[in-house]
């Protein structure tokens, strides 16, 4: 559902709607021209920039929407402070994207039809990105901004972030060599994103000579933890290969810590973060480790820039940074530079990306991937992975 601007992830200055309809966005295609609005008075153009910001607010994925706004309004907030798009103001409208939710077709097809819809930028599962792309045509720019299965993707769809050939393959065989892990048991969520994250780690696995002793997907927020961890015992396996998200990863990571198996199976998350480990317990940390484009503690230059922007902006009460949260700020700088057109010599999108990702096309483009170590409520980076 589009929050109410009472609860407690709605900010001042995001724009809420509360009606129902069909998917019915703008005509006119991903790229068309932008209309040279020029100035008012020496203000912005009273039309504005209209984006759709989709991210889980409730529901097992939840805990990724307070970041995930904050990060996406510090973005908005530097563009229009530099002008917007080209004179018009953007303006955020943000919109439940959670699995759980029924209406997030009818959330973004009521804002098409009363305000209408320049763009969208969503950080939520695939199975929610397929329901907004099969609704109805997108005549718009739709960034997707999470790592998520590969695989082609609808025209107008951008996805900016990791695929599994990306980010798990290195850390995986990484882990394989450094503590000679042959046999994995893979658990994870019953939806796209986990099935092909799987099917690829097998498939790796098998060429490196290892065993899949075990392979089980759980529905989202009904996963029997008990259950599913008696068959990892039973298996005989000497790692997990962990693909599930929110609260059932979260939920997960108690009860292994419960079951005694944490001081002697190590665990790969590939959609672990800040939030989840925070919420898990430091306790739950031991033997967690976590691929990933982005960690809040990153020594890098671009990362320590962005949070200062960040944390004078937020406070010390701001949501913790995390992956799936600041993948918005990328996911806006991105529509502006697709927007603004402009390339760098390879080919790729000249935006301002934290991470330092270089996009030319969803098949081509290449970030850094950090493995990494829970350590008691934060990650230590263990390993970097330049891109290839």
């Amino acid at each position: 559902m589009i929050r109410d601007s009472t609860g407690p992830i709605a900010p001042t200055g995001v724009t809420l709607l509360p009606a129902r309809r069909r998917l019915g966005l703008r005509t006119g295609g991903p790229h068309r021209p932008l209309r040279d609005a020029g100035r008012i008075g020496g203000g912005l153009d009273p039309e504005p920039y209209r984006l759709a910001l989709c991210v889980p607010t409730s529901g097992t994925a939840g805990l990724w929407g307070a970041s995930s706004l904050a990060c996406a309004r510090l973005a908005v907030e530097q563009w229009n402070r530099e002008g917007g798009v080209r004179g018009r103001e953007v303006r955020l409208h943000l919109i439940d994207a959670s699995d759980e939710s029924d209406t997030v077709e009818d959330d973004l097809g009521a804002l098409a039809a009363t305000t209408g819809i320049d763009a969208i930028v969503g950080m939520h599962t695939s199975s929610v990105r397929e329901r907004i792309t099969t609704a109805g045509a997108l005549g718009v720019p739709f960034v997707y901004t999470p790592l998520y299965e590969g695989g082609s993707l609808p025209d107008g769809v951008h996805a900016i972030g990791e695929t599994p050939a990306m980010q798990l393959l290195p850390p995986l065989d990484w882990m394989i060599e450094r503590w000679n892990l042959s046999r994995w048991f893979l658990a994870g969520n019953d939806y796209l994103w986990p099935r092909r994250t799987h099917a690829l780690a097998r498939r790796r696995l098998v060429e490196r000579g290892c065993s899949v002793v075990g392979n089980a997907f759980v529905p989202l927020g009904h996963c029997d933890h008990d259950r599913l961890i008696d068959a990892i015992r039973a298996s005989g396996a000497q790692a997990v290969l962990l693909s599930m998200v929110g609260q059932d990863a979260i939920d997960f990571g108690r009860a292994f810590r419960d079951s005694g198996l944490a001081e002697r199976m190590p665990r790969l998350g590939c959609a672990i973060e800040e939030n989840g480990l925070l919420a898990m317990g430091a306790d739950c940390s031991e033997g967690l480790f976590v691929a990933s484009g982005y960690f809040a503690g990153l020594p890098t230059d671009r990362n320590g820039a962005f949070r200062e922007r960040y944390w004078t902006r937020f406070g010390e009460r701001a949501p913790v940074l995390n992956a799936l949260g600041q993948s918005t700020w990328e996911g806006v700088t991105f529509l502006r530079g697709l927007l603004d057109g402009s390339r760098h010599p390879d080919g790729s999108v000249r935006y301002d990306s934290v991470r330092g990702t270089r996009w030319r096309s969803n098949e081509h483009k290449a970030t850094p991937i950090y493995l990494a170590a829970a350590e008691g409520l934060g990650f230590g980076i263990v390993r970097t992975f330049s891109p290839t």
